[in-house]
Parts: C-alpha cells; structure tokens; sequence
C-alpha cells in the first residue's frame, strides 16, 4: 500500500473548526447514529425472530438494514469521536479501508432497493406467478449476485485509489476518506483516474436506472 507514496497518515478537517459547532456536530450525529442503529438491529432480530415475516420483502429487508447498520458504521463513529478530538488523524491504510467499506456498502444498499422494487413489481403485476418467480432460492441467487456487483465496483475504486501518489499536503477537506478529496492531494494529473472512477459509479448509476 505504501509504494507510491510518502505520507502515512491524512488529517481531517471535518464538517467544522468552531468548538461549539464541533459539540453539536458532536450530539445531532451521535443521536442520528444510535437511532439507525438501533432501528436496524430491530428489524434485523424482528425478522430473523419471527416465522411469519419469510416473505421476499423481509428478506431483501434484512440485507437492506445490515448494509445501512455497516454503512453507517464505516463513517459516523469516527465523525462523531472526532468531533472532540483536537487533531483528526486517520492512517494510510484505515482511509483506504474506509473508501472500499463507504462504496461497498452504499452499492450493496443501492442493489438491494432495486431487488425490492423488483420484488413489488413482480407482487403488483404478475400476482398468480408471484410465488414461483420470488421463490427464496431466486432471492437468495439475488442477493449473493448483488453483493458480487458491490465488491466488484468498491475492488475497482479502491485499486485506482491505491495507484495515487501522495506526497504532499495531507490536509483533506472532509469528515471522512473518499476519492473526491483524495484526488486533489495526489502530486499527479488525476485527470484519467478521475474519469475512471467517474464512469465506474455511472456504470453503477445507468445500470441502477434500467
């Protein structure tokens, strides 16, 4: 990981310098965080509890708060812990970490909202063939396919990540790692790894729209 670079580890700036803003920042997100996941963790031991809710909308369900709880989770707690911290330091190799957690999990959410759309499509229009066609083997096949899609899209923005030079500033202007902010502190044109990661997340985009 650390070849093509001299900086090992990033600063944060975070959402705000202002002490009292950082107290806010501090409470609004910690509330914000609990609330999701305990709301997750609800639903996911509700369904996982209960017998009657075997139905494709529970199960795509289930996928769908575990993907939030750990997309939440790859953020927020370090948000939050910084928001009291003096110097937000994160290493090399955990803003790596977080980028391919942050992509991975937001596709895997983006993919499960379509299965459930689907799920209600096929509920809605085709009613007499609705058993036969979301029968939990299709769903099961639907879901392991969409966490294949998220892995091989957050593979593809991680490995372009890992090929930036840094070896200036390591100052990024954001409460977390992500590619945007990252980009502007490698010392080399990023035009084409820009353009790559952009045709990557429309690729995600256009594919979710059909």
């Amino acid at each position: 990981m650390q070849q093509n670079h001299s900086v090992t580890e990033f600063i944060l700036l975070g959402l705000t310098q202002d002490p009292v803003k950082k107290k806010m920042v501090f409470i609004i997100f910690f509330i914000l965080y609990m609330g999701t996941m305990v709301g997750n963790l609800l639903i996911i031991v509700t369904i996982k509890s209960s017998h009657s809710l075997g139905s494709p909308m529970y199960f795509f369900l289930f996928y769908l708060s575990l993907s939030d709880s750990c997309f939440s989770t790859s953020t927020a707690p370090r948000l939050i812990v910084d928001a009291l911290s003096a110097k937000k330091i994160i290493p090399y190799n955990e803003c790596m970490t977080q980028v391919f957690a942050l992509h991975f999990f937001g596709c895997m959410q983006i993919f499960v909202l379509i299965l459930m759309a689907v799920d209600r499509y096929v509920a809605i229009c085709k009613p007499l063939h609705y058993p036969t066609i979301m029968r939990r083997q299709v769903c099961t096949i639907l879901i392991v396919l969409a966490w294949i899609g998220s892995f091989i899209h957050s593979i593809a923005q991680i490995i372009l990540a890992l090929r930036l030079p840094f070896c200036g500033p390591n100052l990024i202007d954001h409460y977390c790692c992500d590619l945007q902010p990252l980009l502007k502190l490698a010392c080399m044109d990023t035009y084409v790894i820009n353009l790559l990661l952009v045709t990557n997340s429309g690729a995600i985009c256009s594919s979710s729209f059909v």
